[in-house]
């Protein structure tokens, strides 16, 4: 098994790409760019499909550090911890840098293998269409951001200068899913325009098909109060965000 397709087709059964807390997973693993993707598969026997995989992608998060994503050995597996060990070791060379996004379950396990610089544990929000109402505001601008994507945009002369006060963008999107971030310079907060950027985009995610989704820190109360007045509601899925390098073995 040498070509990511065939990996791709390897591993489909291990995520469920219709589920909002696969969704990320799913997306690395199964439809990011190719010549942008790394899959790492550990050998099955003969006839058996692999209990796990690492994705190493690289993004625009970072151009030094793979994002790295996966799914590991199951728990019913009485090796999976030794398994899940290896298959890490076997994706990542000892202390190579890399973010790391994986379910909060994997938490134990990647604390004891990697030297972690930063943590932070995110929610997983995804829009309810019966909660969602458009938001018409005139101000916001539709154009093209990273990889073709599309951006929803307000700017603003308040200060003098035009400049960009609020924009919504997608950090990526599958055939079922569209993970928005958003960004609104502080001066501008408190004027509705972080919301109605992510209106416009959510509108065009359903528009398309998709579903909206969109993370957020743990302790990031605004974030959250924007996320919910729009009309995404808790998915009840946690993730973890790690900044890490992998141990060398003893």
């Amino acid at each position: 098994m040498t070509g990511i397709q065939d990996k791709r087709r390897a591993i489909r059964h291990l995520l469920r790409e219709n589920e909002p807390a696969d969704a990320m997973a799913a997306y690395y693993a199964l439809h990011h760019p190719d010549d942008k993707s790394t899959l790492v598969v550990p050998p099955a026997a003969d006839g058996q499909r692999p209990t796990g995989y690492v994705a190493l992608s690289r993004t625009g998060i970072d151009l030094f550090r793979p994002l790295v994503t996966m799914r590991l050995p199951t728990d019913r597996d009485p090796n999976a911890q030794q398994a899940a060990a290896d298959l890490l070791r076997l994706a990542l060379g000892s202390g190579q840098p890399a973010i790391l996004s994986a379910p909060v379950r994997y938490l134990p396990l990647l604390r004891a293998l990697f030297d972690v610089q930063s943590e932070e544990q995110l929610r997983l929000y995804v829009l309810d269409p019966r909660r969602f109402e458009p938001i018409v505001n005139v101000l916001v601008t539709r154009s093209t951001g990273p990889g073709g994507l599309p951006r929803f945009t307000i700017r603003t002369s308040q200060t003098g200068q035009e400049e960009v006060a609020a924009d919504a963008t997608l950090n990526w999107q599958s055939p079922h899913f569209g993970e928005i971030a958003v960004n609104t310079r502080p001066q501008f907060r408190r004027q509705g325009w972080g919301r109605s950027v992510v209106a416009a985009l959510s509108q065009y995610l359903l528009d398309s098909g998709r579903t909206p989704l969109y993370v957020v820190t743990e302790e990031n109360a605004a974030s959250i109060q924007l996320a919910e007045s729009v009309g995404f509601r808790d998915s009840g899925a946690r993730e973890v965000f790690l900044q890490a390098a992998l141990r060398e073995t003893r």
